[in-house]
């Protein structure tokens, strides 16, 4: 965490983002809230979930750090409690939703590769349960953030900004928790996503082949197979939000990485001939663009998610045409 940057780019970008994010995450809450997309109610919580969480990254991160630190810098916003107490909360959101992400990606590896499990674990209770645990722990997880900030300036006795402690990168206490900070988030979700799509595909393509054969024994003949159509159109939405997560976050884990082994320290300010901060603000912003690319995969993927999102539309246009009529 430091000082906001400032540019065109920042203060463009990030009211954009705020713009479609917020109304994108609140549409997506209220659609699945109603129950009618076809849906079971274990993938409904998991999706409601991660709209939830996208949503107080869109308020927290974007409008209340990025926004307000582009367009109101001097605001209580930025005194440096409250500063830290922001940090906590960001990366305590963003985790959340780093690791329900994956817990969404398990419960479908289960659903789809092990049958005798998933009557037991794919339920809307241990689904309530994985989310409220994730959420729980990605909170204690960040609690320590709110310890490595000190003031960058003191004006008439009042602590503004967050500037990280030089002890943050030459103790090795705070450095190994800065590592499995990293690890936990987004280097251990990178390996188990890749490794559960890895499995999940391979499943598929055995379980397709001998599907296929087995109905082209029956039937003389290759036919239509509307339960492998129906699996195919749950798979492209599993790999559609795991792909963007693994895309989207690369960049910023790749800025880990880079500080860690080049050992550079975190950028402040605002400089665009830095390559580091062209990387460290890159990272960043992809980071939070993942939070509002799930409800177009929705759309793009969910036919009656598109239906829903059509009546939405409609009902107030039709409202408006019967007080003209």
């Amino acid at each position: 965490m430091h000082v906001a940057p400032t540019g065109l780019v920042f203060a463009i970008y990030y009211p954009v983002l705020a713009a479609i994010g917020v109304p994108a995450n609140l549409a997506v809450i209220v659609i699945l809230s109603r129950g009618r997309c076809g849906l079971s109610r274990c993938i409904t919580y998991y999706l409601m979930s991660m709209a939830v969480t996208d949503l107080l990254v869109m308020i927290t991160a974007v409008i209340f750090n990025r926004i307000a630190g582009v367009y109101f810098p001097d605001s209580f916003l930025s005194i440096t409690p409250v500063c830290s107490l922001r940090v906590v909360l960001n990366n305590a959101i963003v985790d959340s939703s780093v690791w329900i992400t994956v817990t969404f990606t398990f419960d479908r590896y289960m659903a789809i590769c092990c049958p005798k499990l998933k009557i037991k674990y794919c339920t809307e209770k241990t689904a309530a349960w994985v989310i409220g645990i994730v959420s729980v722990v990605s909170c204690l997880k960040n609690i320590f953030l709110y310890f490595i900030y000190k003031p960058l300036y003191i004006i008439n006795s009042v602590p503004w900004f967050c500037s990280i402690k030089l002890i943050f990168y030459t103790s090795p206490a705070w450095v190994a928790y800065d590592w499995i900070h990293r690890i936990l988030t987004p280097c251990l979700p990178f390996i188990l996503i890749l490794l559960l799509n890895a499995l999940t595909v391979r499943h598929i393509l055995a379980a397709s082949g001998s599907r296929r054969r087995l109905r082209a024994h029956r039937n003389g003949q290759t036919q239509s197979d509307p339960e492998m159509e129906s699996r195919k159109k749950s798979i492209v939405l599993l790999f559609c939000i795991s792909g963007s997560f693994i895309l989207l976050y690369l960049p910023f884990l790749i800025n880990f990485l880079y500080i860690r082994i080049a050992k550079f320290t975190y950028f402040s300010g605002s400089n665009f001939n830095q390559s580091n901060f062209i990387l460290q603000e890159g990272g960043y912003m992809l980071q939070l663009l993942s939070s509002c690319v799930n409800p177009f995969i929705y759309a793009g993927t969910q036919r009656k998610f598109r239906e829903e999102i059509k009546n939405g539309v409609n009902y107030p246009l039709s409202l408006i045409l019967k007080l003209f009529k």
